[in-house]
């Protein structure tokens, strides 16, 4: 995202920079005052002043005057404010096109105010472009601008990578037609030479084996073609899907977040498929189409330019009616695609969620949502049907027309005798020919349609940055003291869930995470597992920033028991061994008795090998949880994560687990999140993180001596 903009030759000389003062950030203020959008004011952001230009007239403020920056969301812009005390002074109004963008700058104000001199840099694409206005679809750049998008360059890319199975493709075109194209004249031999003239049997006979030839060549031609479209669609379609499985794997969570699961699905499964559908049904005639199309025009012209010209009169109708609906056909038909994907996330969203479905006995209510949402999708596809048998239609009684031009005019001429008849049969079969690949082409654009969309969605995909290393990341054999220096984060950029953290913990401590619901104490989780990373301010490990780390060393020496424990399906082995797959037998057992597990996974009638069903629901809530901390123990990590690790268990189960925590615990760095602060007793110290900051830190007795946050939670609790 653009942070600095290029500007105007008489605003920098308004700024006058002092002595080793640089610009920060310069970005458009599109809101005057009054409410009313402008073009020719700025923001500029120095190392020691803001200034707002507007109307060629410069007001600055000393950023050292003032206590905190803050970018305000609002409904359709926002406001960017500097505060000092009780005080409140507004420097710029905003459209939410920059909503991000000021978060953005505030952020970098409030760095300054603090003393520090680093830019912040911002990672996040442009929504839209800045040169043509047009909305980027999740990319660095405008395919309009930069002339990536369209099917053209979008079918380039498909076509770099798979070259000797498109030029076979296309021979086999070329020779399909040909085969297509000499029949024609050889029927009109047999006509004007034989049944016309004089011709014997023997020569009959010739022409008859060369027709039969053409037939079982043009079969066989179209076979072969046919096979070779349809594996190099199978190929392409599978390629695609692995490389939109691995990136989806490399894409940060915020991406995957932001979509639906459906919608991720289709891209997967539904594009890829049409893909290998377009290729077996309609590539495999695409060129032979064109060549056939361009020869037949030809030879309709050498055999009667008249009766050519007088056919031709309705190409351009036809054309032009094609042309005409060919936004619309690509708008309605993008429109059912996205329906489609809809009832995709529904249905994904429904079997996820089949057991709460079935507790509250909502099947009926769930049925009669998924019947809306089916409705919709069935009335838009039904309202594209109508409209496709009206256009197909349409073109079909344009091209009807053109044939019985030909038979009236052409039979006047063989009646003429300036035509013989074998001459006008070859000039219907041309006719028919070019009519039937003009009506081909005629549904082409629906097909490119799909073809781009699903094309587009796809690349959208491939084309986002993933979380990929540089190479310059190093491997650390991990101790464990963990430094937040100034750590800001926030999934949205303007609505920053954690802002300033600041701490050391040291190798082996336990630190205890509290605070109310919302206060970012699963964020600070997720940025310790390096699910996201920190957009100011820096996590260091072992002196070490954490994005210098390769994330393979990082991540194998993590350890994390979650609250809802997932399992995948499968054997309780592959499930502990999960997280370090080259592990021994002996290995898993022993971390399955340090975890309290190994007894009850004995008494199973298949032990270790025992298959438990999606998620794990074939086990109790309590199994599942030492099997998950049993999957921790085994790469014996040194930094372990704990997020509510015997929440909602019964007693039995949750002294099991505490039992196998404090067996895993020792020695090891770790962050505990627990809303029953009395298991917190024993952590070296306690964390509370309250208005998105670290509000107090230290041990159990001295916050409750300080009988600040802390104390209040404890005492409520105990209650």
């Amino acid at each position: 995202m653009i942070l600095k903009y290029e500007l105007p030759k008489n605003t920098e000389k308004l700024i006058a920079l002092k002595d080793n003062e640089k610009i920060y950030y310069a970005v458009p203020i599109d809101i005057d005052e009054n409410g009313r959008w402008t073009d020719d004011s700025f923001l500029v952001v120095t190392t020691g002043r803001v200034c707002v230009i507007r109307n060629n007239s410069l007001t600055e403020y000393d950023i050292p005057d003032f206590d905190r920056a803050y970018a305000e969301p609002g409904i359709g812009g926002g406001l960017l404010t500097l505060r000092k005390g009780d005080e409140t002074c507004v420097l710029a109004h905003y459209s939410s096109k920059h909503l991000a963008r000021y978060a953005y700058i505030a952020r970098g104000i409030n760095i300054l105010i603090s003393g520090r001199y680093e830019e912040v840099i911002s990672t996040e694409y442009e929504r839209t472009c800045p040169k043509c206005g047009r909305a980027i679809p999740g990319t660095k750049t405008c395919p309009h601008c930069t002339g990536t998008g369209g099917f053209l360059s979008v079918f380039m890319k498909l076509v770099r990578s798979y070259k000797r199975g498109f030029i076979l493709a296309f021979i086999l075109m070329i020779l399909a037609a040909v085969t297509t194209l000499l029949n024609p004249e050889i029927q009109k031999r047999l006509i004007n030479d034989v049944l016309k003239g004089n011709g014997d049997m023997k020569t009959a006979l010739i022409f008859l084996g060369m027709m039969f030839f053409l037939s079982v060549a043009i079969v066989i031609v179209n076979v072969a073609k046919s096979n070779a479209t349809a594996r190099l669609g199978s190929t392409i379609a599978a390629d695609l899907r692995a490389q939109l499985f691995d990136k989806y794997q490399k894409l940060p969570l915020s991406f995957i977040n932001d979509r639906r699961p459906g919608e991720l699905l289709n891209r997967i499964t539904q594009d890829t498929r049409f893909i290998s559908d377009f290729m077996a049904d309609v590539f495999c005639n695409l060129f032979a189409v064109f060549f056939i199309f361009i020869w037949d025009v030809i030879f309709m012209m050498i055999l009667n330019l008249k009766l050519a010209l007088l056919t031709f009169i309705l190409i351009p109708i036809v054309s032009a009616v094609i042309f005409t609906f060919r936004k619309t056909i690509s708008r309605i038909f993008h429109l059912q695609y996205k329906k489609n994907d809809d009832v995709a996330s529904d249905l994904q969203d429904v079997i996820s969620g089949m057991r709460t479905v079935k507790s509250y006995g909502r099947e009926k209510d769930e049925s009669e949502k998924f019947k809306t949402v089916s409705g919709s999708f069935a009335i838009v596809q039904k309202k594209n049907e109508r409209f496709w048998g009206m256009f197909d239609f349409l073109i079909s009684f344009l091209m009807g027309m053109g044939l019985v031009i030909v038979v009236y005019f052409g039979g006047l001429d063989v009646l003429g005798d300036k035509m013989s008849a074998g001459e006008l049969y070859q000039f219907i079969t041309y006719t028919l020919l070019m009519f039937q690949y003009v009506g081909w082409l005629g549904r082409l654009p629906r097909e490119l349609s799909r073809l781009t969309s699903s094309l587009e969605r796809i690349y959208d995909v491939l084309a986002q940055t993933a979380e990929e290393e540089t190479g310059e990341e190093k491997d650390i054999d991990i101790k464990g003291e963990i430094t937040f220096d100034h750590a800001t984060f926030g999934y949205k950029s303007y609505q920053p869930v954690l802002e300033d953290i600041n701490a050391v913990i040291k190798p082996g401590e336990m630190i205890g995470i509290v605070g109310a619901s919302g206060t970012g104490k699963s964020t600070l989780i997720n940025l310790l597992m390096r699910l996201y990373e920190t957009d100011d301010g820096r996590i260091l490990v072992d002196g070490c920033d954490m994005k210098d780390i390769s994330r393979k060393s990082y991540h194998s020496q993590l350890g994390v028991v979650l609250q809802e424990t997932f399992l995948f399906s499968g054997t309780i082995l592959d499930n502990i061994r999960f997280s370090k797959p080259d592990a021994s037998e002996e290995e898993i057992i022993r971390a399955a008795k340090l975890a309290n597990a190994h007894d009850f996974i004995t008494a199973l009638p298949d032990g270790y090998n025992t298959y438990v069903g999606e998620k794990g629901y074939t086990l109790s809530g309590g199994e599942r949880q030492r099997i998950a901390i049993a999957r921790a123990i085994l790469p014996d990590p040194r930094i372990l994560i704990l997020d509510e690790a015997t929440a909602s268990l019964d007693t039995e189960s949750e002294f099991m687990i505490q039992k196998a925590l404090e067996r895993l615990t020792r020695g090891k760095t770790t962050f505990a999140i627990a809303h029953r602060l009395s298991t917190l007793k024993n952590a070296d110290r306690i964390m509370v993180i309250d208005g998105h900051r670290i509000a107090e830190i230290g041990t159990h007795r001295e916050l409750l001596d300080k009988k600040g946050i802390y104390y209040n939670l404890f005492t409520a609790q105990m209650s």
